[in-house]
């Protein structure tokens, strides 16, 4: 299976939505319109690249990148990744792995120091994240605002 990993565009909306779908399947679906306009906001973003991975003529996963500038480190920045999914027919094949190889790309070539991201609570996936090369290096805490 060949796997090939790019930005997102416009286009790949749908397939996105489908995927978080999955990451969050308590979620109610956003509108159309809603979705478009989130979408704007984002590919408008300065510093912010979705990435999507397609295998087999399908978007397979997804991966959110965002470059923050920062004041320590030299000034050098960090790369933080959010919302990391992989269709459930398509896990266990390699494209999460690509994904992730594809973002620590992104955050070297943005001149970043690190790549950060939060995972879920749960011992594969923290297993998935040590074998891309990630360390369990701080402990993450959320609030989360109503």
């Amino acid at each position: 299976m060949k796997i090939t990993v790019r930005e997102a565009a416009e286009a790949d909306l749908a397939a996105l939505l489908g995927l978080y779908g999955e990451l969050n399947p308590d979620d109610a679906p956003l509108s159309q319109a809603a979705a478009e306009a989130v979408w704007a906001a984002i590919s408008g973003q300065q510093g912010r690249t979705v990435l999507v991975a397609e295998a087999d003529g399908s978007v397979a996963g997804t991966a959110d990148c965002i470059v923050m500038p920062n004041l320590t480190r030299g000034g050098r920045a960090i790369l933080f990744v959010e919302n990391v999914v992989v269709a459930g027919r398509f896990q266990r094949r390699g494209v999460g792995r690509r994904l992730m190889e594809s973002a620590v790309r992104l955050g070297e070539s943005a001149g970043c120091y690190k790549v950060q991201l939060l995972a879920a609570d749960d011992e594969y996936v923290h297993r998935f994240y040590a074998a891309c090369g990630f360390t369990a290096a701080a402990q993450g805490f959320r609030r989360y605002v109503e």
